[in-house]
């Protein structure tokens, strides 16, 4: 597939006008704002992955925040979700520093790429089927284009599971059937005919109701990203 890299996938996904609700619901976040927010110029457009693309380690999430990646136009950053993912990413040193504010704040992810299956902000934070299933094509290229290097997967949420599983397939990867439920802390490796396998990892989603009621802590999170980091060959540090 040539698609010029992962730089040209995601501009092309930036580009991306292919659900006429989310562009309705992005666009019109974009105007309104939130009060909080009013001097910021917000992104509105669909977000792309943010990492490296040698990255050994991905982050599957489920959709960017109304006021957070639509705001800031990258993945977990300008939200609470993110300020609890990047710190715990830093906690374990795959993170240059504890906090996402803004795309140009020097944020440095180290052998880790974080994206969601599904690219633009939806209402409710819930998108529909088909707007998961029109915007799978983007996240079955991006393993593509990271299959060299990939090597291990944190999925938050079972959102993300279930629209994670198909595109690790259509990208070439072997999914157990019947495919594998998702549970916090459960593993699955995924086995490639061409190629090393992927070891799949589950995580609570670090939403705001999650880490609110202590569903998901920050240990709970850093064993995770830990464990994770360990498969994709990625050094970490102790941390909590």
């Amino acid at each position: 597939m040539d698609t010029g890299g992962l730089p040209m996938l995601d501009q092309r996904i930036a580009d991306c006008r292919a659900c006429p609700r989310l562009v309705d619901w992005r666009e019109e976040v974009a105007r309104t704002k939130r009060a909080a927010f009013t001097d910021w110029t917000y992104w509105g457009r669909p977000v792309p992955g943010f990492g490296p693309p040698g990255a050994s380690l991905l982050i599957v999430g489920l959709a960017p925040a109304a006021h957070g990646g639509n705001r800031t136009g990258r993945m977990f950053t300008g939200d609470r979700s993110g300020d609890v993912l990047y710190q715990a990413l830093y906690d374990v040193g795959l993170a240059s520093q504890p906090t996402a504010v803004s795309a140009d704040d020097g944020l440095e992810l180290l052998g880790v790429r974080v994206t969601s299956p599904v690219h633009c902000a939806p209402p409710a934070n819930k998108p529909t089927p088909a707007e998961r299933d029109t915007c799978r094509p983007w996240l079955v290229q991006e393993l593509d284009l990271l299959r060299p290097t990939l090597r291990a997967v944190v999925v938050l949420g079972a959102f993300g599971w279930q629209a994670a599983l198909p595109a690790f397939a259509a990208a070439g990867w072997t999914v157990p059937r019947p495919r594998p439920p998702f549970a916090h802390g459960g593993q699955v490796t995924l086995d490639a005919p061409d190629g090393p396998g992927l070891r799949l990892f589950g995580c609570f989603h670090v939403s705001q109701r999650n880490t609110f009621t202590g569903r998901l802590t920050p240990g709970m999170l850093r064993d995770v990203l830990r464990a994770a980091a360990d498969a994709a060959g990625l050094p970490t540090r102790q941390s909590g």
